[in-house]
């Protein structure tokens, strides 16, 4: 079970983009990836279509999962959440530092 999840607010640990922070657009639970909204943009050349003129494009790139780290929602801080179980047996995130559940 990742840690991290689709609408997050993480920051950026090591590479080009290091104490950046973004949101989370799009998980690859198999690879161990994610996409960051903003983060570790590379250049897409596109041919000429009738409808896109082409050119070089901007867009985001996956970042490795472990090279990210969760933002707490409640008390902003930088933690590594916990999992604990609920009474229905459900796996829930909590936050280290504050003990809030983070959804």
């Amino acid at each position: 079970m990742l840690n991290i999840k689709k609408k997050d607010k993480v920051l950026i640990l090591s590479g080009k983009d290091k104490g950046k922070k973004g949101k989370v657009i799009y998980v690859f639970p198999d690879k161990g990836k994610v996409i960051v909204e903003g983060i570790n943009f590379i250049k897409r050349h596109t041919k000429p279509t009738r409808e896109d003129p082409g050119g070089i494009r901007k867009k985001e790139a996956p970042i490795a999962i472990s090279k990210v780290m969760l933002i707490c929602p409640k008390c902003n801080q930088v933690s590594r959440p916990k999992f604990d179980k609920l009474l229905d047996g459900k796996k829930i995130r909590v936050c280290r530092c504050c003990g809030e559940i983070i959804i």
